[in-house]
């Protein structure tokens, strides 16, 4: 897997064995920046939430993004994002939360202009994440929240103040941008 554009374009990352996690394809990342550049004001502060290999969260930082934050809660998921952050020159400006999602979204407490959420397509919670992060300090008025998930578990159009702006699919994988509207 490559980082698909920016300054580090074209570098090597590292993943873990394909059934362990699922990366999300140069496609999907490439959509995803694609749909960014057009929708999100700021790009300063980013949160890679369920992070695996931080593929999403390094694009950001190959990018504009000046800081991002990783949650992973699997000690080998922790240590390839490292590994990678120390390949494309990110670790500076990048930190790694080791713990679940849950237990981050307690000891964070900053607002990112970007969150990912990439869960694994057969964890059901992600409405409840969504629910969650719509009513934390992590969401700012400009803050652009990006799901990428199975149908299988449909999203809501509304989270408490946070709308669904786009959505679209690439195979089994539907990525999903909510905003606040003001």
């Amino acid at each position: 897997m490559r980082v698909t554009g920016g300054k580090v374009k074209g570098a090597q990352l590292k993943t873990l064995q394909r059934r362990s996690i699922r990366p999300s394809t140069s496609i999907v990342r490439q959509a995803i920046f694609s749909i960014l550049e057009n929708t999100a004001t700021s790009w300063c502060r980013a949160l890679d939430l369920y992070a695996g290999s931080g593929a999403l969260g390094i694009e950001a930082l190959s990018r504009k993004t000046e800081w991002v934050n990783f949650v992973d809660h699997r000690k080998k998921c922790c240590d390839i994002i490292k590994y990678n952050l120390e390949r494309t020159g990110g670790l500076d400006n990048a930190h790694i939360y080791c713990c679940k999602v849950s237990k981050a979204l307690t000891l964070l407490n900053n607002n990112y202009d970007l969150i990912f959420v990439d869960p694994p397509y057969s964890d059901p919670s992600t409405n409840n994440l969504l629910a969650q992060l719509a009513n934390s300090q992590l969401i700012g008025e400009k803050s652009t929240i990006v799901v990428c998930h199975a149908n299988r578990f449909p999203l809501n159009p509304d989270y408490n103040g946070l709308h669904l702006i786009k959505q679209r699919h690439y195979g089994d994988t539907f990525i999903s941008i909510y905003q606040r509207r003001g």
